[in-house]
């Protein structure tokens, strides 16, 4: 079984509450996109030599790391705590940039779930697999449908949005990855948690043209600062055309929406990693 974990951008992030437990309250707007990985399980024979009974092989546009301590592999030991679950060979292949704030760890996550879900029999609603996918990230949840919607507390609480998917079909959007780091720690901790004048719910009914002036991410003001070419980033997709750009997350991804299919993005950002896809 194969399927196909897509990104999300933030439209709008508003930091608004420093919570007891160290997290932090949250607005923003999750929004698809078609920038996808690639994820597909198959049964594992009883005889062949895996180590664990979940095998998995990581290729595409992933950063080395311990496949065993993958968001994918945590979903099936989290599912196999409560169900008994086959062995599995499973390969991920990576399309969205990581450390980008586009969600692709999460999406992967999901998609998992709601594979194993499927492949498994085991039943589970919605609710269910949103439930287990909370205890793996704040953004994992939404990625179990994939359909816009408002978020609130950690980005967990979710809320369906109307409208939106309506404003922005048929536009294109560039995504730009530059090789800049961003710690979420880091960036949290330059925040001053605040409630905005206006809730990006709001502000994503009005036209696009309106959310240039309105629509805010908090990460932005304290993550130019210290990286100045996110901002430059930023700048050049207005000046390319874009009817908006924003950060999506904590970065230290951009976006640019277009009415028309931008050229040259590859060409002005060299040194960044850069996609165009049609909403």
């Amino acid at each position: 079984m194969i399927t196909f974990p897509c990104a999300k951008i933030n439209l709008g992030l508003n930091i608004v509450k420093r919570r007891p437990d160290g997290y932090h309250n949250l607005e923003t707007v999750f929004y698809p996109i078609p920038l996808c990985d690639a994820l597909e399980v198959c049964p594992m024979d009883e005889l062949f030599p895996a180590m664990h009974p979940c095998d998995l092989k990581v290729t595409g546009n992933a950063i080395d790391c311990d496949e065993q301590k993958n968001l994918v592999m945590k979903a099936y030991y989290l599912l196999a705590a409560d169900h008994k679950l086959p062995r599995l060979h499973v390969h991920l292949h990576k399309q969205i940039p990581s450390q980008a704030g586009l969600g692709g760890g999460s999406s992967d996550c999901a998609a998992m779930i709601t594979l194993i879900n499927e492949h498994c029999k085991l039943g589970l609603t919605t609710e269910q697999m949103q439930a287990y996918a909370t205890s793996l990230g704040a953004d994992c949840p939404f990625f179990i449908t994939g359909k816009p919607a408002y978020a609130t507390g950690i980005g967990e609480v979710l809320t369906p949005i109307e409208g939106v998917a309506e404003q922005l079909q048929g536009r294109f959007i560039a995504v730009v990855k530059p090789p800049v780091a961003v710690s979420t720690k880091e960036a949290y901790a330059a925040i001053t948690p605040r409630k905005p004048e206006r809730c990006c719910r709001d502000i994503v009914s009005q036209p696009i043209k309106t959310w240039r002036d309105a629509l805010v991410n908090d990460f932005e003001a304290p993550l130019f600062a210290l990286h100045p070419q996110l901002s430059d980033i930023k700048e050049s997709l207005y000046r390319l055309g874009a009817i908006y750009a924003q950060m999506s997350g904590s970065g230290s991804a951009l976006f640019g929406i277009f009415n028309d299919k931008p050229e040259s993005v590859s060409t002005l950002f060299p040194d960044c990693q850069t996609y165009i896809v049609r909403l």
